[in-house]
């Protein structure tokens, strides 16, 4: 990783994302690629596609998405307490005790969740955080002090904290599910770019909102592009720290590689194209199954229109939905590395069907 995709890297992730409200870090993500793209769209949303070759007529989709999780201001005490309500997958158990930021049009209003000290709390019945008793205080007396503020009900709210990097080999900070996605789909673009490849089709590099509350923007994008092949990348648990079940969850860990998903969403003859490039670049991989569905943007764009032929490339990562979620740098080259080898080994019109 260079110094120019450090700099990006680090403002991108430090710029909050929250679902439905991702537009400042698309524009931070579309200033990067601009130069590396021949064209670029913005749906109505906010999802953002940088295009490779739009004269292409086979189209090629490279995929991420957004947004991070966050809450909303749901309620707000006579005595200026804010309640909350989740916006995509937030944790209520994390919250006690972690600084935040209340995004309001006067600017970032400062905040904390509070909790009561250990010295007052009664062990034989103590609570545990739930969304019903988690509450932020921003230092108001009042309601009427919140509302001077210009914090009112529907207010997005993120945690505060920053990427930083640990121990050299890993990457440690908020929402890194998955704007390392588009951080990686960002650097394809560059590779191309600077190593002069011509693409023969159409390449869409997409940014996709809304995933974390049901893989919406991706659901829009897709009916708009209707590519004819779809690789994403989205985050997938790291199996191999404390508290997991190997025998439910699988086995991967942070630093063996890219995840290579199986599961009904993934088609297994672009699947069996993947594994071959990694075998032939000698890029190390893993393999995970899923049930009935990826969870990632990966199955709108599956199951959009006719169905597009689509495969699943995740980064592995500890305590997914947390403030310290963790990646290993080794594997976000390895996810780079192997979509880029990916889209140089693709031929336009390929026929992915089972039955010809």
């Amino acid at each position: 990783m260079d110094k120019k995709s450090k700099k990006f890297l680090f403002d991108y992730l430090n710029n909050a994302s929250p679902t439905g409200f991702e537009f400042t870090g698309q524009q931070i993500w579309l200033d990067y690629i601009k130069p590396y793209t021949d064209d670029y769209m913005v749906d109505v949303y906010g999802t953002t596609v940088g295009v490779v070759n739009p004269k292409g007529k086979y189209k090629v989709v490279i995929e991420a998405h957004a947004d991070e999780i966050s809450w909303f201001v749901n309620y707000i005490t006579d005595d200026g307490y804010i309640y909350v309500r989740r916006n995509g997958g937030s944790d209520h158990q994390i919250a006690p005790s972690m600084r935040v930021n209340i995004h309001t049009e006067k600017g970032v209003v400062k905040g904390v969740f509070g909790w009561p000290a250990i010295h007052v709390r009664d062990n034989a019945k103590e609570e545990t955080p739930t969304l019903k008793n988690i509450f932020i205080d921003i230092g108001a007396e009042s309601k009427k002090e919140v509302d001077a503020m210009g914090v009112h009900v529907g207010c997005v709210i993120t945690f505060e904290d920053e990427l930083i990097e640990m121990n050299k080999n890993y990457l440690v900070g908020r929402a890194l599910d998955n704007r390392m996605g588009g951080f990686m789909i960002a650097e394809v673009a560059r590779r191309l770019k600077e190593n002069k490849k011509k693409l023969p089709y159409c390449l869409y590099v997409v940014n996709s909102v809304q995933e974390e509350i049901g893989l919406r923007g991706a659901e829009m994008i897709s009916r708009r592009l209707k590519p004819d092949l779809a690789i994403c990348t989205d985050v997938t648990h790291d199996t191999c720290s404390p508290m997991y079940n190997k025998k439910e969850s699988g086995f991967q860990k942070c630093g063996n590689g890219p995840v290579l998903c199986y599961g009904p969403a993934v088609q297994n003859n672009v699947l069996k194209m993947v594994i071959k490039t990694a075998e032939k670049k000698k890029i190390p991989f893993q393999r995970q199954a899923v049930s009935r569905s990826t969870g990632t943007d990966t199955d709108s764009f599956a199951y959009s229109a006719e169905g597009v032929a689509s495969a699943l490339i995740s980064l592995p990562l500890k305590y997914m939905h947390t403030t310290v979620e963790t990646v290993h740098k080794d594997d976000v080259e390895n996810v780079i590395n192997l979509i880029y080898e990916v889209l140089l080994n693709l031929k336009p019109g390929e026929d992915y069907r089972y039955i010809k």
